[in-house]
Formats: structure tokens, sequence, C-alpha cells
């Protein structure tokens, strides 16, 4: 690695998506010197290199929807809302916002540059070492080759728990058989403006095409219309891989690809997309369970169920428990009780046997449906704030779960499901 970057930190963060940049901007607010490791050349992870261009989870779901998660998040969506490159809020079983993605990664490298972070983009952690049950040090690969950083405290927001795993963390892959199914983000150009294209449509087209078993997999999803560009955007191309596995992950980008261009036949069909074109896959598989964490509590959808409160709540959630089957590619989406919020806890983001080790995003440690409600990134974006503050006070000595609250309340984060606002 380059000299700008020194060799210890308070508080490393891996993964720059959505969950690890609010934690790495909330680490550094709090006065913690952090670096943020990113394996890609930008900022955004799911929404600007998977082509999920809908923050979920933002909002409730019931009528009239009410916003759930701000603090950082409010900051990311302000910064889109000045370039005209997110939308209002848009409801498909959940209420969603879409988002331009070349917006997203200029918003996040000005977000974490204003809080101080040391971002180091093309790079991904390889190894961890431990020492009395924490973790010590990361080394890092980039184009120079191998480099260590140590911390005092440590963040994994890499959606696949490379962090954790490298360093003997406890983690376990899904919950058993359960894992959630990845599909590959679409995006086609050529789509008029002011045409309506529906979910019921792409599905109609598909079907009508006839295709072989193999040829597709899904055959509905959300319909994204970018605000800028006025691309649509689906998510139906899908496979079953293991995305810890590099066979089974190459395996899958080739075969998402090849349904992408079957689904551009389909799309072609519909009237008035006679000119679609492929603009965009992925440019990866987007993996919506990979491992989890294993935490000192595990968030679980009898908890959303009961209306469980906590007393370390350090986010709301307002996302379903969106599942998407690997055997029959059929998705299900299970409402929270009257569609309002449900508490997230800190214990589900802290590691049961790695004291200075956090997560957030989808490596939180939830059941099968729990899990599946707190993975997206609107959420994210609020348990990597959690997260980042509470490894900044790990590494100054002063964590405690009721320090993390009244922090988070005072960087803007809404905690109490009283304070969601319309």
């Amino acid at each position: 690695m380059t000299g700008q970057y020194d060799s210890n930190y308070d508080v490393i963060v891996a993964g720059g998506g959505s969950a690890g940049v609010a934690a790495a901007v909330a680490s550094a607010r709090a006065g913690a010197r952090t670096l943020l490791i990113e394996r890609y050349g930008c900022l955004g992870g799911a929404a600007t290199m998977r082509n999920v261009v809908t923050y979920c989870g933002l909002y409730t779901l019931g009528d009239p929807p009410r916003r759930a998660v701000r603090g950082i998040a409010d900051e990311v969506t302000h910064a889109l809302k000045k370039r005209g490159a997110i939308t209002d809020p848009i409801r498909h079983r959940g209420v969603y916002v879409v988002f331009e993605p070349e917006a997203v990664k200029l918003a996040l490298d000005e977000l974490t540059r204003a809080a101080g972070v040391d971002v180091m983009l093309g790079a991904f952690v390889t190894a961890a070492e431990r020492e009395e049950g924490a973790i010590t040090s990361v080394t890092v690969a980039g184009h120079d080759g191998y480099s260590a950083f140590t911390a005092s405290a440590f963040v994994d927001c890499t959606g696949d728990g490379d962090l954790a795993a490298f360093g003997g963390a406890s983690t376990r892959y899904g919950n058993g058989a359960d894992v959630n199914l990845g599909t590959l983000g679409t995006r086609f150009g050529g789509v008029p403006r002011d045409l309506q294209v529906t979910a019921l449509d792409v599905a109609k087209a598909v079907a009508d095409k006839g295709f072989a078993p193999g040829e597709v997999t899904k055959d509905r999803s959300v319909v994204a219309r970018l605000p800028i560009s006025g691309d649509m955007v689906i998510y139906v191309a899908s496979a079953d891989y293991d995305p810890r596995d590099a066979a089974s992950m190459s395996a899958a980008e080739a075969y998402g690809r090849r349904q992408a261009w079957n689904y551009l036949d389909a799309v072609r069909t519909i009237p008035g997309c006679e000119g679609a074109y492929l603009a965009a896959t992925g440019p990866e598989f987007g993996t919506r369970e990979s491992r989890h964490l294993n935490c000192r509590g595990q968030f679980t959808w009898a908890d959303v169920q009961a209306g469980r409160g906590f007393d370390d709540t350090i986010a709301l959630g307002a996302w379903g428990a969106e599942w998407h089957d690997r055997g029959d590619y059929v998705s299900s989406f299970d409402f929270a009780p009257d569609k309002s919020t449900y508490e997230i806890p800190l214990n589900c983001l802290h590691s049961v046997d790695t004291a200075n080790l956090f997560c957030a995003g989808r490596l939180a440690d939830g059941d099968r449906l729990g899990g599946a409600a707190i993975r997206v990134m609107g959420t994210a974006m609020a348990t990597g704030q959690a997260a980042g503050v509470a490894a900044a006070m790990t590494a100054d000595g002063s964590f405690d779960p009721a320090a993390v609250r009244d922090r988070l309340r005072k960087d803007g984060a809404i905690l109490d499901a009283a304070d969601a606002v319309a």
C-alpha cells in the first residue's frame, strides 16, 4: 500500500457498502481514527456494483409511509435529492426509493471525505489475526502486494463475513438449510421514459416466450425506473450458488448473464419496448445471504411478531421478511404487525466470542425471516451507524450500550417508533 495509510487505526471497517460507509462515518465522527477497506473501485456495494437501485427499509409499509431510518441515511438521501438522483417513496409490496448509482458513488465519496475516513479502494481482506478473544490485525491484498493493519476494534460489513471468518470469530452460513436466493440485477436501456412497465407485464412476456427449463429462472420482480436515465432494472436472473466458493460463484455469474439476454428477448415483446437493450448486468450477482456473525443475541421474526422491545435497541426495522426460495425461485414477503416498525438490538451486531468485533448489514445475526427483513440497504445504514459508534467506543474503552444509544440519538438516528415521521 502507499504511504498515505497508517499502519494502526482505532477502528477498521471492512466493506464499503451501505452498512460499511455508515459504520466508518459514524466511527470517525465519534472520534476514532478509521480505515474503510473496499474491494471495488468505488463505495456503495450492492447500490453501485450489483444494480440494486432501491433503498428498502427507510420507510414503514403502512399508508401513509413514515420515515423509520434517519441519521447518516438522511445525509445520503439529501445528497441524492440535490442532484435529482432519487425518487419519492414508491410502493410494490414494500415501500422504497429508486436512485441513480453514479450519484451514490459521488455522495459516498463526499460523505466519507468530510468525516475524515481513510478510504482504501481496490483492496481485499485476506487474513486476520487474533489474540485472547480479540482481533488484532488484518492483512489486505492490493495491486502492490500485501499489507497489515492493526486496530483496537473492527466492523465486518463485507456481506460475506470475510473479516470475521479469517479472524477466527464464530460464524455460520445462512441458517442451516435456509439460505436466501441470490439474483443478478439486470438493467435495460431503450425503454421510453413515459412507458409504464409493470411486474405483470414482465411476467407475461416471460411466459409468452415459452423458454425451456433452465433458460430463465424467476418470472417477476419489482420494476425499478431510474430517476435520471429512465433505464429499467429488474431482478429475475437467479442462481443457487455459494458466494464463499469461487467455482460456484463463477458458474452463477456466467449463468446469470446468459439468462439476462433471454430476459431481454422477453422484454422486447412488451409493447413499446421493441428498442430495449441490455445496459448492464450486475456487474456482480446480488447475494442476499451468506455468512452471519454469531452474536451475543439473535434477532428473530418472533421478536417482530411479538412487537418485542429491547434495552439495547439501536435502530428500527421497517422492511418485511423478503424471502427468495432456492428450490422453486418463488419469493414471499411477510409483514410486521400493522406494517409498522420493529426494534433491532445491538446484541445482534456484536460477536459472541470476539469482544472487539461488530457487524452490520446482512451479516447481522438473524434467523431465517428476521435476517431476511433487516438485510436491506436502508436498514443496513442504520445498523452500520450503530456498529460504527459501538466500535469507536470499544476502541477508546468507553463501550456501553446505553452510551451507544445516546450517541445515535444525538446524531439523528430513530430508535423509538413514536419518532418515525411522515
